[in-house]
């Protein structure tokens, strides 16, 4: 069997899907789990840039990495190849459903129903504080130890 591929995906791919990569990559990587690890945002505003340099400080300080990470647009191809594609909050969630073939609307899920938070969408930190960044990882580190344990099983 092909290692499991998984996309995080948000609004502009800067602040939260790259954060969840990183943060996954981290997570996947200290498991011992070959994953295939990718982020996107479903507008492409932001093709090319790296991810928001609050994000990558925030993450930074806990020790991951956003090597390697530029912003991308979520491409008809990922509906393909990826088996789980995880959408940031409900909008993204709405937005991917929309785009994705019939098919394939069955990979599409909220990120943090992997997760046991009260909460069932990241927030986008982009227009706050520090705060928003640092609440961001603690879900994000969350939901990617759920979601490790759902891919282990």
């Amino acid at each position: 069997m092909s290692k499991p591929k998984v996309l995080f995906v948000c609004l502009g791919n800067i602040c939260r899907s790259p954060t969840a990569e990183a943060v996954f990559r981290y997570k996947a990587n200290a498991a011992g789990l070959d994953v295939g690890i990718d982020s996107a945002g479903t507008g492409g505003w932001h093709e090319g840039e790296l991810p928001d340099a609050r994000a990558r400080e925030s993450g930074g300080r806990r020790g991951y990495s956003f090597a390697g990470q530029t912003a991308r647009a979520v491409i008809d191809e990922d509906f393909l190849e990826f088996d789980l594609i995880l959408a940031m909050d409900r909008r993204n969630y709405s937005d991917l459903i929309a785009k994705a073939p019939g098919t394939q609307v069955g990979k599409i899920r909220l990120f943090l129903d992997f997760g046991s938070s009260e909460e069932k969408e990241v927030p986008d930190p982009y227009y706050g504080g520090p705060d928003g960044f640092e609440h961001v990882l603690d879900l994000i580190e969350e939901a990617s130890d759920g979601l490790i344990t759902h891919l282990q099983q």
